[in-house]
């Protein structure tokens, strides 16, 4: 595992300190499955924040961005009846 990609799992994991513990491991196995994928969404998120975007609308609009990648991602970790709710 590389440095990177260490930090991107703490980073998950800080991140869902207080979500249930399924939920925990629900979004580490996505994580784990495209680390790229994270960071460019993180990226985005904090871009629009600081353009004066509420965190929710910006999380939202960025994941709504990438909804192909994450259902992807999803199927692959056998995760995507989960997430299709």
């Amino acid at each position: 595992m590389g440095i990177k990609q260490f930090f991107t799992k703490q980073a998950a994991k800080y991140a869902t300190r207080n979500l249930p513990e399924d939920q925990k491991e629900m979004i580490n196995a996505l994580v784990s499955q495209d680390p790229k994928l994270f960071e460019k969404i993180a990226k985005e998120t904090q871009e629009l924040i600081k353009a004066g975007k509420p965190e929710m609308y910006a999380s939202f609009e960025v994941m709504k961005k990438y909804q192909k990648e994450l259902q992807d991602i999803a199927g692959k970790a056998g995760l995507q009846k989960t997430v299709e709710r």
